[in-house]
């Protein structure tokens, strides 16, 4: 089988597990980070027309250009992606003991601001769903080596979904052009991962996809804390 066989069929697959989410696991979301990714889950479910609600976190310290991603999906399908936002008295109340930029300082800070920025708004976008979906690619990390297509995320009582696995970064990038996908403009500026603005950077050539996410740290420690249970990263065999 060719490459561009092998292509199509890891297409019709992610599309098949998309429906089944829809079918059978509604009411269910997709956790959108509006990277190149979650900008091909975003149009296959809206292209498709499936029953499955998409939201991004709004952490108060994205780019501008990913901001500006959610006008561009608007003009694009007609569709406002759903914002969560941080609890505003944590934000102020960790900036006061800490200051703005404690993130830098450990990695202890670092996740005690992603838990207040992502986590806990994650946390009451998943409220109510029987299923979430994520953008996750086992080639994108260290850490993401052993990701399942179906996960049993125990700590939020609900099946979690990453339909993009096996997916390369090929794969990707053929996808958004061949279908006119919009997409972030920092990809073309060196970020194949894009977080928040004072955490994410441009990697080098021939870099970790997440290199530049936390580039401060270990790359074992490398995760913000939205697919982490008690501090360590949860992987189950598929379902």
């Amino acid at each position: 089988m060719d490459e561009t066989s092998n292509f199509a069929a890891r297409l019709a697959n992610t599309l098949d597990i998309l429906k089944k989410i829809a079918n059978e696991y509604a009411p269910a979301v997709f956790a959108s980070s509006l990277a190149a990714e979650d900008m091909v889950l975003t149009d296959l479910i809206l292209r498709n027309k499936l029953d499955i609600k998409i939201f991004s976190l709004e952490t108060g310290r994205l780019h501008k250009e990913t901001l500006a991603m959610l006008d561009r999906i608007q003009e694009t399908y007609g569709v406002e992606i759903q914002l969560f936002k941080p609890k505003v008295a944590a934000v102020e109340d960790y900036v006061r003991q800490h200051g703005v930029n404690a993130f830098y300082d450990s990695v202890e800070m670092r996740k005690e601001c992603c838990r207040i920025r992502k986590v806990e708004p994650l946390n009451r976008a998943l409220k109510g769903n029987k299923a979430w979906i994520t953008g996750q690619r086992r080639a994108q990390s260290a850490t993401r080596v052993e990701l399942a297509v179906q996960e049993d995320d125990v700590a939020h009582a609900m099946q979690k979904f990453n339909p993009l696995t096996d997916w390369s970064e090929d794969d990707v990038w053929h996808y958004i052009r061949s279908n006119n996908v919009p997409y972030n403009s920092l990809h073309d500026k060196g970020y194949p991962s894009i977080g928040c603005e004072p955490c994410t950077r441009a990697i080098q050539p021939g870099e970790d996809v997440r290199a530049g996410r936390w580039w401060w740290e270990n790359p074992e420690s490398k995760e913000c804390g939205l697919h982490v249970v008690d501090g360590k990263l949860v992987r189950i065999k598929s379902i």
